[in-house]
């Protein structure tokens, strides 16, 4: 006797081919509710290995000293270099110099993402006296056309709003943005 699909759908003869057959049961017992994951160890390990990598934390216990000051390294170059992406003319600015003073200043923190980290950095060096011509030009503008107070995520300006950055004067009209005055080079 033929079989049509609609026997077969309707699981007349589970022993029949084609039939789907009921999936098994998963393998061992089912975990408590609210029972914490038996690796909660190692996710507080890896916490403190990435605290120690891209925070300044200390080394966590036993994982050698010089590994993971070549990995931080690394992963500073990779930072300073998102960072000069959003931020061309502070990185040009500083030329051969960019990659010490982004390391030297990103070392003990965290990233608050390239574009924010940038700017946190032009700030420090604009209030150290440090910025070079480019980057003031760049902070310039960037803080006309933007609004930025160091802690929450930038947001444009609406209104019109004259910035300055060292000797750079930048003005935001109508969501255009004019350097009215270049930094002395």
């Amino acid at each position: 006797m033929t079989r049509t699909r609609r026997d077969r759908a309707a699981g007349a003869d589970p022993a029949a081919p084609g039939a789907t057959r009921p999936a098994a049961p998963p393998a061992g017992p089912p975990p408590a509710p609210g029972a914490a994951p038996a690796d909660a160890g190692l996710a507080a390990r890896q916490a403190e290995l990435v605290a120690a990598l891209v925070a300044g934390g200390p080394l966590p216990p036993g994982f050698t000293p010089g590994p993971v000051a070549a990995a931080r390294q690394a992963l500073l170059r990779k930072r300073a270099g998102d960072v000069a992406r959003h931020w061309p003319l502070l990185a040009a600015g500083l030329g051969a110099g960019w990659s010490a003073t982004f390391a030297e200043w990103a070392a003990g923190r965290p990233t608050n993402g390239s574009l924010r980290d940038g700017w946190d950095l032009a700030r420090e060096l604009r209030d150290h006296d440090r910025l070079p011509a480019l980057g003031a030009e760049e902070l310039a503008s960037r803080e006309a056309a933007t609004r930025y107070d160091g802690r929450t995520t930038p947001r444009p300006r609406r209104l019109p709003a004259v910035a300055r950055a060292g000797d750079a004067v930048a003005v935001q009209l109508a969501g255009r943005v004019r350097l009215l005055r270049p930094a002395h080079r």
